[in-house]
């Protein structure tokens, strides 16, 4: 039985059923597509960095290894304060503490518009992920609080649409804004930076009045299916909470072979994401030779286009055969095989190649959440889930360093393409021996529901 699959701790009644599923279902068409758009805000601001290097080199003289150095240096501060920001959003909710993220990382995101040279961009960068730290684990605790475990994957199916949607618009808004160069003084790029980082706090403030922190907090669901939704979200917790009677410390789970194999492997998805993300605008400009511009910024937005087929087409199928692994494995092909065919001195193939690349590293992150969400529950999935993606996200910082450092050292932009495929064939023997997406929750009725971390 594949992961979505799961039963609950115990069996509901037909009139509970009915009444989950329309709770379930309300809460789906309320809050999916705001948080959706959180979503699409957030990877703006993560990636208008990659459509802004040509300028900001040629502008205010950042070098090629202090960009690659400060885009990366985003996941630091980012894991840094991931886990403390999660807990502070558990402890005052989510509608004040994801409105006070959006805010001040739109204000951080709007303020690299005053970016002078190598220091400012560092700095800013760093300061842009101590302030959006907890937003990904905040989303993912938050959906905890609206949907029970036989919902989750398909809303986190749902929810990953965020990301090439930011993608594909983000680029042509991005190249679009670069047509404003010279109004009221400022350049392009700034005001890209100053347009995006509003409209994220523009989203923060409409986050504190739209979005409601638990079920008990709405209109929309009647009080019947408020108790219905309550119940089994409480009995889900309850069983978790008592399968092994005491909390899990976090130092515990760092002994989980599972989880270090889980933690790994997403590094590398990092390595390989964020290796496309931060310089696909770049490489358009090259196949079109031309600067980046609105359509630089359109032809840019065709892989991530490719990535919404993708990720619609290869996680439907995933689920129809309950077959996870291959659809990991195949994504982690495609992405490495499109990131070497992406070096392609033929325009045309080059672009293929992208869009290969693009559509692979953007569902491998649904896939991938199948795995550490059927073997972690209750406290240990929440930490196991903080820590996967709080270290996991250092390959964004290694991504575009890595790529620097191979181009230098083998004086060729092909050497920097290669090394990063080479985190998708290091992911895959990783995805090879991962554990069974099975575990005792899918055991029979006569094993135990629950094992040990180990």
């Amino acid at each position: 039985m594949s992961p979505d699959q799961k039963t609950s701790p115990r069996a509901e009644t037909p009139s509970q059923d009915t009444l989950r599923a329309r709770a379930t279902g309300k809460a789906f068409a309320k809050l999916l597509p705001f948080l959706i758009l959180m979503y699409i805000v957030a990877f703006l601001d993560r990636s208008n960095i990659s459509s802004a290097k040509q300028a900001l080199q040629t502008d205010v003289g950042v070098s090629d290894a202090m960009f690659a150095f400060g885009a990366g240096i985003f996941f630091v501060g980012y894991a840094l304060f991931e886990i403390p920001s999660n807990l502070i959003l558990y402890r005052v909710g989510a509608r004040r503490w994801m409105a006070r993220i959006m805010v001040t990382w739109g204000l951080v995101s709007a303020a690299m518009m005053f970016t002078q040279g190598n220091l400012s961009f560092v700095l800013l960068r760093t300061l842009l992920g101590v302030t959006e730290a907890g937003f990904f684990p905040g989303i993912m605790l938050y959906l905890t609080f609206w949907f029970p475990e036989k919902e989750r994957t398909r809303v986190l199916g749902v929810f990953y649409f965020g990301y090439p949607l930011a993608m594909t618009f983000g680029n042509p808004l991005s190249g679009a804004l670069f047509g404003l160069d010279g109004a009221f003084g400022l350049a392009g790029w700034q005001w890209m930076f100053l347009l995006e980082g509003g409209l994220a706090v523009a989203m923060g403030i409409a986050t504190y009045f739209v979005l409601p922190d638990r079920p008990q907090d709405v209109k929309w669901l009647t009080t019947e299916e408020k108790a219905t939704l309550s119940t089994v979200l409480e009995r889900e917790a309850a069983s978790k909470a008592g399968a092994r009677g005491h909390s899990v410390r976090l130092g515990a789970l760092l002994h989980s072979t599972k989880l270090l194999q889980f933690l790994a492997l997403y590094m590398v998805m990092q390595i390989a994401s964020y290796g496309v993300v931060f310089y696909l605008p770049e490489q358009v400009s090259t196949i079109l030779h031309e600067k980046i511009g609105l359509r630089v910024g359109l032809v840019s937005a065709i892989p991530w286009a490719c990535a919404i087929l993708s990720t619609y087409v290869v996680t439907k199928l995933v689920q129809k055969h309950d077959a996870p692994r291959f659809g990991l494995l195949g994504c982690l092909a495609a992405a490495a095989i499109g990131l070497v065919i992406s070096g392609s001195g033929y325009g045309p193939v080059a672009l293929i190649g992208l869009c290969i690349a693009a559509a692979g590293v953007v569902t491998v992150q649904a896939v991938f959440w199948n795995f550490p969400l059927a073997h972690f529950t209750g406290v240990q999935a929440a930490g196991a889930i903080a820590l996967i993606n709080a270290l996991g996200n250092l390959g964004g910082f290694a991504a575009p360093n890595i790529r620097s450092f191979a181009t230098g050292f083998w004086h060729t932009p092909i050497a920097g393409l290669y090394a990063v495929a080479l985190s998708g064939v290091i992911g895959l023997v990783i995805a090879a021996f991962l554990p069974r997406t099975n575990n005792p929750e899918h055991s029979p009725p006569h094993h135990p529901r629950h094992r040990p971390v180990h």
